[in-house]
């Protein structure tokens, strides 16, 4: 990495150096995590306004496409060339995608500008992990992975409500409101670039590596058709010819991916030796099981809190704050108490059980269960969540050699990527396969209700076996005598999501008992690489 002649780079940062460092990274992360969160009550004014609402899935799935695949490659390239021009690359490409997306005159534009949005994004989280990595110790880590935590929460709450916020006005400064979804990014952008271009000065060690690029290929041949259907599936169907073709060249993909990253060795864009250690193994499955839990389940907790209980997508990115509180207090202490002890396995384990639980009384909520009743669960699945995501991670840093620091980073993040897109196709369908006959049992059984049967009586132009669930506005503006069925019908369908959701984070608690404890080491990695370069001079000179 370069560095600055009046700052010559060292091996050992004092705390407030990797604090300021840190400010950087965190707003590299709050570009890729609010841009998660924040176009999902801002998508259909943004439909609207560019005259593409039966399109507009295709600016989520772009994104998608685009971040995760990018995020192995951000990986291995930054064990080659170092942390510090990757992650200033990352940051640059997203802020130039937020601006051409806060131009966009068409959904096909803002779809193709989502992907050079995705294609920076799938560094940011990865890398910042992995630049920690390099500046802190495993033993200390913990406390400071957990600021990524809280701005991770922040952002799952801010992002419904500032998109929400600028969709429902008109212009500022003389710009549509709903293109300041993307430009509020660009401020944001600017001062991390600054930030991490001046302070992070640690040194690199050039790795003499060619760069896998048919891996890549051959990685995005097989998972971009995986990705496309998970999102268009249901639409699709899931046995259509197109769904079926896309099965097929996702397999023969992954194949030929396995098949290049076996003949390259070292040089792999995720090398399969990596697979031989038992703590990077187990993680990366519980990663991805624990991803298919959580983002198929958290999905569906908006849901309930807007179309059950009637919020609108600001007020429901409000009635999360608890999940939030829960996320950001167990990762604090969690990292505090593995800097003190020196122990993390327990945490994942108490942290998964915690979730498990969580999701199963999540199954337990009805139409008439009181808020805080739901907001106190909602702590609880926030402490979980917070007690093992980063945890995991940190075993995985603390178990590979430190020249796959950022491959093995990236991996993490990686297969929690996918297996939060499998998990949302999955408990998408899933709702919507059982929503219709929910809702048809609750009407057949509200017609014993002499109020459902006066409203019926009084409104003649609703007819209950043809409801649209495309727009659900409808619930607030009918009788609530005729509303209450449907709206127990969509409760219902949601328990047996987050039922389904229990049972995956079941299996997960069950998998990460096999993660075994490696000790923590008491080295950053640019320590642990000045050693190796050290125990290597003397035997030169012999």
């Amino acid at each position: 990495m370069t560095t600055n002649a009046e700052a010559p780079p060292s091996n050992h940062l004092s705390h407030r150096q990797i604090l300021v460092i840190l400010s950087g990274l965190m707003l590299g992360m709050l570009l890729a995590a609010l841009d998660q969160t924040i176009m999902s009550s801002a998508m259909k004014t943004i439909a609207d306004q560019l005259h593409g609402q039966t399109i507009q899935a295709w600016a989520t799935t772009a994104y998608l496409i685009t971040a995760t695949i990018s995020t192995p490659l951000y990986g291995k390239l930054s064990d080659i060339l170092g942390r510090k021009p990757l992650y200033l690359t990352a940051i640059t490409v997203f802020l130039i995608g937020s601006v051409l997306c806060g131009i966009a005159d068409s959904m096909y534009e803002l779809a193709a500008y989502r992907a050079v949005q995705g294609l920076g994004a799938g560094g940011l989280m990865s890398l910042a992990l992995a630049i920690i990595a390099d500046i802190t110790s495993p033993r200390e880590r913990g406390r400071y992975q957990g600021y990524f935590m809280a701005v991770w929460g922040l952002s799952s709450v801010a992002g419904p409500v500032v998109g929400g916020f600028f969709a429902g006005i008109d212009t500022v400064a003389g710009i549509d409101g709903w293109r300041w979804v993307f430009l509020i990014n660009v401020p944001i952008a600017l001062v991390g670039l600054f930030v991490v271009a001046r302070n992070l000065n640690v040194p690199h060690k050039r790795v003499p590596q060619k760069v896998d690029y048919l891996g890549a290929i051959t990685l995005t041949i097989g998972l971009v058709p995986l990705l496309i259907v998970a999102e268009q599936g249901r639409e699709w169907g899931w046995a259509s010819p197109a769904a079926l073709t896309a099965y097929a060249l996702g397999v023969v993909g992954i194949a030929a991916f396995i098949a290049v990253e076996r003949r390259m060795g070292d040089a792999a864009l995720l090398p399969l030796r990596l697979f031989r250690r038992s703590v990077f193994t187990v993680a990366n499955l519980v990663n991805f099981i624990m991803g298919m839990g959580m983002f198929g389940a958290m999905m569906s907790l908006p849901l309930y809190l807007q179309i059950v209980k009637g919020a609108s997508p600001t007020e429901s990115g409000l009635m999360t704050l608890p999940l939030t509180f829960g996320i950001i207090v167990s990762a604090m202490a969690s990292g505090q108490a593995i800097a003190r002890t020196g122990r993390y396995r327990v945490f994942p384990i108490v942290g998964l059980g915690l979730t498990t639980v969580s999701l199963i009384a999540f199954s337990l909520i009805g139409v008439d269960t009181p808020l805080w009743t739901t907001m106190l669960i909602m702590v609880v699945i926030g402490a979980g969540l917070g007690l093992c995501m980063q945890t995991l991670i940190l075993a995985i840093q603390n178990d590979v050699p430190v020249r796959d620091m950022g491959v093995a980073t990236s991996a993490g993040t990686f297969f929690r990527s996918i297996g939060g897109t499998v998990g949302t196709a999955t408990f998408l369908s899933i709702l919507f396969t059982v929503v219709g006959g929910r809702i048809q049992s609750s009407i057949d059984a509200a017609r014993t209700d002499p109020a459902f049967l006066a409203a019926l009586q009084q409104n003649p132009q609703f007819t209950p076996g043809q409801i649209d669930l495309n727009n659900t506005a409808f619930l607030t503006q009918i009788d609530p005598a005729l509303a209450r069925p449907i709206l127990v019908g969509f409760a219902d369908a949601l328990s047996t999501v987050f039922l389904v959701g229990g049972i995956v984070m079941a299996v997960a608690f069950a998998a990460v008992w096999f993660l075994k404890e490696v000790p923590l080491a008491d080295k950053s990695g640019i320590q642990r690489v000045a050693d190796e370069d050290a125990d290597k001079v003397p035997a030169i000179a012999h």
